[in-house]
């Protein structure tokens, strides 16, 4: 009797978990993102031109940490454009 009390208490937990746990990933989709186009280009030019003034002055690792920042930057805005592209249109 002992054990399928436990096992109650543990199916019950693990169902109310599984509940809770799909909850805010409802409302974490509904969010809106917006992404700034040009402020994100301004910040890879950036990003570009810092690391090859760092590859000139001999900091090959601190380059190449600007650059991965870079490329990060550049990937997402890929994602925000192809977001952008994809997304359904109002109707009008």
């Amino acid at each position: 009797m002992r054990r399928s009390i436990s096992a109650l208490a543990l199916t019950a937990a693990l169902a109310g978990g599984v509940v809770f746990t799909a909850l805010p990933a409802q409302t974490a989709s509904a969010a809106t993102v917006t992404c700034n186009t040009g402020a994100m280009r301004h910040d890879i030019a950036a990003l570009r031109q810092k690391a090859a003034k760092l590859k000139q002055l001999g900091e090959p690792e601190a380059a190449r940490r600007a650059n991965a920042q870079a490329d990060a930057l550049q990937h997402r805005l890929n994602q925000c454009i192809k977001a952008d592209e994809t997304a359904s249109k109002p109707w009008g």
